[in-house]
Parts: structure tokens; C-alpha cells; sequence
């Protein structure tokens, strides 16, 4: 098998790896209906977050130094801290389909990060798979009932910025040599959990009391949708281009829309299925070719991480 090929299928595995995290963050709306108290998303994002970073704090036993305390502090702000409110607020004041095509328009934010952030120009088929997705998703989630505020569409659109700009600012810094992925996700997550603490208790009040279906249910938001699946978005994120991971955020109302046919019993139409095709296609269109290298001769060992690194 020649270099290329090798390169190849490692990107296309990662890539496959990467896309299991939107794939579980689209049961976060099954499981928060059925498992978790209503009208509490602040102690939710809450609960998602500060336990997770602390747990994997305390795994790894790594610290941010340096520099790395203050981007750690801003990472965790943009992907986490004001992420979650951003995303729940517009969830609450906007019908469902209507957030999450406001969720759905993060790669074409992306695109317009990578190009001020990392250089990386926009092309037309990226702007295209960025429409078709957009679209897609639309005709999955979208009602024709579905109304509108301005609070909820600001706050939908300043959530899908944000973890935009996490996105591409992870990529942009990397990490510090001898500190993984897991660390890294720690950081953030205990950042963000912490912003997250006082504006939950000065909203919400106290934590309510809660069932053993309750703590299932923020359990498996904590360790499998938190801890896990960011784990796996920001190892993903230093392997691939960080356009082609945030085009992979489109499969999470996909999954939300086959969960709750699956397990909730929800309707599941021919416009819905035709929807989820074009997200998948604008999927696939916004993923990267890999790049030949310059040099004619190519070195016995490629390394995917080092031939794509921004």
C-alpha cells in the first residue's frame, strides 16, 4: 500500500472516530426529555461540564502553565462555558428545529474563522457543503409551524459562533508538547464548568432533588456526552483541518431526528429523510482532500498528524 493510501484511510479513520462525538451529542435531547428535570438547563450544562473536567483533571494530572492558562481559560469560555447557556437559551425560546438550524450554520462560521485565524481560504465547494447541510437540516428538523424571536435566534447564532471559534482556535494553538488530548479537554471543561457554577445558582437557585432516572441521565451526559465525546472532538480537531471537523457537527440533529423515531416513537417523514441525504452530503462535501506533498519523494513513514497539521 503506497504512502498516499496509507494517509488516506488514517484520515478517514479519524474522521469516522471524530464523527461519533455529534452522532452521541444528537441523544442529549432524548435523554433530557425523558431522564433529566424540566427548565433547569443552566444546572444541566452545569452538571454536563464541571464534573467531567474535574474527573479528567484529576486522571490526567495536568495543570495549564503559562500562556496555556489563559487559553485553556478562553477555550473553555467559547466551547463550553458560553456555548452551553447560548444553546440552551435558544432551545427555550425557539421551537426545536428552529435552534437547531441556527446549530447548523457553525461550519459556515468556521469557514469564515479558519480564513481570519488559520489563512485557510474558503472554497466553493466548502461554501456549497455548507448551504447543502444547512438546507438538510432544515427540511429535517424544521415545522412549518415553527415561530421566531429575536433573543432565541441571537442566542442560537452567537452558540454556533462560539463553538465555531473553539473550534478553530483549538487548532490554531494545538496543544503543549507532552500534554494530550484528554488534558486538554479536562481544562476546558473545568473552565467553562466554573463560569458555568455562579450564573446557575443565581438563575436557577439551588439544585433540585434528584431521581435515579435523574442521575442516569446526567451521568451519561457527563462521562459518555461530555467526558467522552469531547475527549474525541478535540483529539479529532489536531488530526484533521478544522473545517472538515466542524462540517461533522451536521449529523447531530441527524441523530436527534433517528433517536427519537427509534426509541421516542416519533413520526419520521419522506421530506425528513430527504433532509438527512443532503446533511450527509453536506458532510461529506465539506470534509478536505489530502494534499499531495511537494517533495517527489515521499518518506518511508508518513505521519497523518504532522502531513496536516495547520
Amino acid at each position: 500500500m503506497g504512502a498516499s493510501n496509507r494517509t488516506s484511510l488514517s484520515i478517514a479513520g479519524t474522521l469516522a472516530i471524530t464523527g461519533l462525538t455529534p452522532l452521541v451529542w444528537g441523544s442529549t435531547y432524548a435523554v433530557t426529555t425523558e431522564f433529566l428535570p424540566h427548565d433547569r438547563p443552566l444546572f444541566t450544562a452545569l452538571t454536563r461540564a464541571l464534573p467531567a473536567g474535574l474527573g479528567l483533571l484529576a486522571v490526567t494530572r495536568v495543570l495549564p502553565r503559562g500562556m496555556w492558562v489563559w487559553r485553556a481559560a478562553l477555550l473553555g469560555v467559547l466551547n463550553i462555558g458560553a456555548f452551553f447557556p447560548f444553546l440552551f437559551l435558544a432551545a427555550y425560546r425557539l421551537p426545536g428545529g428552529v435552534a437547531a438550524v441556527l446549530g447548523a450554520a457553525g461550519p459556515l462560521f468556521a469557514l469564515a474563522f479558519a480564513r481570519a485565524l488559520l489563512a485557510e481560504r474558503p472554497t466553493g465547494r466548502k461554501l456549497l457543503a455548507g448551504l447543502v447541510g444547512l438546507a438538510g437540516v432544515g427540511l429535517v428538523v424544521l415545522r412549518a409551524d415553527a415561530a421566531l424571536d429575536t433573543v432565541g435566534v441571537l442566542a442560537g447564532l452567537a452558540g454556533a459562533a462560539s463553538m465555531s471559534a473553539g473550534t478553530v482556535l483549538t487548532k490554531r494553538w494545538g496543544r503543549p508538547e507532552g500534554v494530550g488530548a484528554l488534558a486538554l479537554t479536562g481544562w476546558q471543561l473545568t473552565t467553562g464548568g466554573l463560569l458555568l457554577l455562579p450564573v446557575a445558582l443565581l438563575i436557577e437557585g439551588a439544585p433540585p432533588a434528584l431521581t435515579t432516572e435523574n442521575i442516569l441521565g446526567y451521568a451519561y451526559l457527563g462521562i459518555v456526552g461530555t467526558a467522552c465525546a469531547y475527549w474525541i472532538w478535540f483529539r479529532g480537531i489536531s488530526r484533521l483541518p478544522a473545517t472538515s471537523v466542524a462540517f461533522l457537527a451536521l449529523l447531530s440533529p441527524v441523530s436527534a431526528t433517528v433517536i427519537g423515531w427509534a426509541a421516542l416513537g416519533q413520526a419520521l417523514t419522506p421530506i425528513q429523510l430527504l433532509g438527512m441525504a443532503l446533511a450527509l452530503v453536506g458532510t461529506l462535501l465539506g470534509q478536505t482532500s489530502p494534499k499531495p506533498t511537494p517533495s517527489t519523494k515521499a518518506p518511508p513513514h508518513p505521519s497523518p498528524v504532522t502531513a496536516h497539521s495547520s
